[in-house]
């Protein structure tokens, strides 16, 4: 049977980044035998795709930011959280970030507090401050259980304790936001100590400045902050967005493959506009700090995060120096 195998369709290889991958052709099989033989052997081409990169990867760090409306979808997030859980039993190092806008704007309206928005932040007074705490708090104790029923252990790490994420008031002229924050430093020791135990930390994106005054930050700015302090092999925004686009909603327009000086013609070109813009730079920050590479997944395609990291094509944007 073997034999059999070996003999059956050629090696072919493709390439994506500097990553070899060996590939087998199974055009030549028969496509139904009676008994699937040909659906079971090209599930073996699929492994074979994924080796070098298994190979390549394995004990590197990727830090993951995942948020948005996808973190209520309990069959996206549990897509992500499978591909977080594979990572960490393939021997992969993986940080996962997460946001948890939807969840604070819930427990708000419940108790009649509007949200206000400035520029795209969040206008935080301290009553506003304690319900983001106890929303994400809520968020991270489901993703770390989630992650653990997946058979991959968690553990949730708060961002403002051991100085893990290091903040201070953010200022902008003529509105006072409260207490917004951005980032100033990372700790990276309370992560690198679960990562040596073969442990997934699950960071809440809450800041904390010397005075240890708590301070609501920017997620994607916290996530690319410790990518960059960890000189991560990835930092990969899973969001709710294909990638880059070059025409707006126009999803065959995506490209998958950007430099830094692309990325910032296309955001004075106005190609990269609105949410995408804050999204590109936090990936350009963390390649600047160390990052090898970044990537801008679709939360809304399946298993997304392993598609982009273990196969020769991938199916978001990847953004390199």
């Amino acid at each position: 049977m073997t034999d059999a195998i070996a003999g059956s369709g050629s090696f072919r290889r493709a390439k994506r980044g500097e990553i070899s991958v060996l590939k087998r052709d199974f055009s030549a099989l028969p496509r139904n035998d009676g008994r699937g033989f040909a659906s079971v052997v090209r599930k073996a081409d699929v492994l074979l795709e994924a080796l070098p990169y298994l190979q390549a990867f394995r004990g590197k760090t990727f830090v993951i930011k995942y948020g948005g409306s996808a973190l209520s979808d309990p069959k996206l997030r549990r897509a992500v959280l499978q591909d977080v859980a594979f990572l960490n039993v393939a021997g992969i190092r993986p940080v996962l970030v997460h946001g948890g806008g939807p969840e604070i704007s819930q427990q708000m309206a419940k108790r009649g507090k509007p949200a206000r928005f400035v520029q795209g932040l969040r206008v935080t007074d301290r009553t506003t401050l304690r319900l983001v705490v106890k929303a994400l708090a809520q968020v991270n104790k489901r993703l770390v259980a989630e992650i653990q029923s997946l058979g991959a252990r968690a553990q949730g790490l708060p961002g403002w304790e051991s100085g893990l994420i290091r903040a201070e008031k953010y200022s902008i002229p003529g509105a006072d936001l409260g207490f917004v924050g951005m980032v100033t430093g990372v700790n990276t020791g309370p992560v690198q100590r679960l990562l040596s135990l073969g442990v997934v930390p699950v960071v809440i994106p809450v800041g904390a400045g010397w005075d240890n005054q708590q301070y609501n930050v920017n997620a994607d700015e916290a996530a690319s902050a410790l990518a960059a302090t960890l000189k991560a092999e990835k930092f990969v925004l899973v969001t709710d967005v294909p990638g880059i686009l070059t025409r707006r909603s126009s999803p065959s327009s995506l490209l998958s493959h950007v430099t830094v000086s692309k990325a910032m013609e296309l955001i004075k070109k106005g190609v990269i506009a609105g949410g995408m813009i804050p999204k590109t730079k936090a990936c350009i920050e963390a390649l600047k700090g160390g990052v090898r590479k970044t990537h801008m997944i679709n939360v809304a395609v399946p298993h997304g995060l392993l598609l982009e990291i273990f196969t020769d094509l991938g199916i978001g944007t990847e953004i390199v120096r």
